[in-house]
């Protein structure tokens, strides 16, 4: 069975990932794949930097979810995530403000099995942008 772990990063609800953690459980055994779902946050502790989280997200073969689109267009951290092997999925709002909380969470959930589907599919590290109204686009790295 394989096995993944996806994080969402702190710039998200934290609840997010427990509710698609409790979601996806009953999922994992149908799909033949184990999904683990865990927030940065909780994890590695709230306001931890992108250089500290991203090996430690890379040593677990880890996937993230984040509206952080720096971390593709700053030089070390995307040099970082791509020597670590983590995928990233971005969400990339419609303003400098960001999405509304019920907003972003509608989009992820309604995003879910394509993100599943580009796990299975690809190997990381990787990249892929959505937007509100376009579906995932992968970045050329």
């Amino acid at each position: 069975m394989r096995k993944y772990k996806i994080y969402i990063d702190e710039n998200l609800p934290h609840q997010l990932a427990k509710g698609l953690q409790e979601l996806q459980l009953p999922q994992n055994k149908r799909d033949n794949i184990e999904i683990q779902v865990l927030s940065i946050k909780e994890t590695f502790g709230q306001g931890e930097q992108d250089e500290d989280w991203i090996p430690k997200v890379g040593a677990e073969n880890g996937i993230v979810i984040t509206q952080d689109y720096r971390i593709q267009t700053q030089k070390h951290q995307k040099e970082l995530y791509l020597e670590c092997g983590v995928g990233i999925f971005f969400f990339n709002p419609p303003s400098k403000n960001g999405f509304q909380y019920w907003e972003l969470v509608k989009l992820v959930i309604n995003r879910w099995e394509e993100i599943k589907h580009i796990i299975i599919k690809e190997n990381p590290p990787f990249a892929f942008r959505c937007t509100a109204k376009k579906s995932f686009e992968k970045i050329e790295n």
